[in-house]
């Protein structure tokens, strides 16, 4: 992928899952090595964020092998998640039900959700402004969403720093303990991102005026928290 232009619509649909298939096995202890853990706890403020009550059902789009579905039903929380990489879901550790699915285009009736978490996949979303509508469609008024991803550091310092270690180190991380190709794309994929007032733009079309973004450890992560708001009103 190195020289060629990032694919875009079905090619890219079909891009993403091949790679996550590919992966899949040790999805988890890439993560680990390449964030020292610190993803971890990145999952566990996008589900205190939800603020949601005990038995709420959430949904954790693009769950790959069930890290969110595990913080969740740790928080008192029903999750069922949702993938379109068989590889992942086969990988995955979690006693959560999972399905099969293109999170563009989900199998449940609309406002069925409480709340919705996914963690590190805008970038992978063939149209973003679909995925919030989805969104909007299938989380009830009143329910939150906690949607994580990469993102850039403010501080010149360590943007710096941090691209020297996204396009450089992580590829190599991931060609020793899985596949360098695969880890390769990961920092190209930024370019799928719009810039962090674009995506807040695009939320609150979609039905999330009171959206916020959080930036944590430093900016390296970002997370956008928003309700849903009754579509009435």
């Amino acid at each position: 992928m190195s020289s060629l232009p990032l694919p875009e619509g079905e090619e890219k649909a079909r891009a993403v899952r091949s790679l996550f298939d590919t992966i899949s096995g040790r999805y988890d202890l890439v993560n680990r090595v390449m964030t020292f853990g610190m993803d971890a706890g990145w999952r566990r403020r996008a589900v205190r964020e939800l603020g949601l009550a005990p038995g709420s059902r959430v949904a954790d789009l693009a769950c790959g092998t069930g890290d969110l579905c595990r913080e969740v039903a740790a928080a008192g929380l029903r999750p069922i998640g949702f993938d379109f990489s068989y590889g992942m879901l086969f990988a995955a550790r979690t006693s959560s039900p999972l399905v099969q699915a293109d999170i563009l285009h989900l199998p449940l009736r609309d406002g069925s959700l409480d709340g919705v978490t996914c963690g590190f996949a805008l970038r992978n979303v063939v149209d973003l402004g679909e995925f919030f509508a989805e969104l909007a469609r299938a989380v009830r008024p009143g329910g939150r969403i906690a949607l994580l991803d990469a993102s850039r550091p403010d501080n010149p310092v360590l943007r710096a720093g941090h691209g020297l270690y996204f396009e450089h180190v992580v590829p190599f991380i991931g060609g020793v303990l899985s596949d360098r190709a695969a880890y390769a794309y990961l920092p190209k994929s930024m370019a799928y991102l719009p810039p962090p007032g674009g995506i807040l733009s695009m939320l609150r079309l979609a039905g999330f005026p009171d959206v916020r973004r959080l930036q944590l450890t430093g900016g390296l992560t970002q997370l956008f928290v928003a309700t849903r708001t009754n579509p009435q009103t």
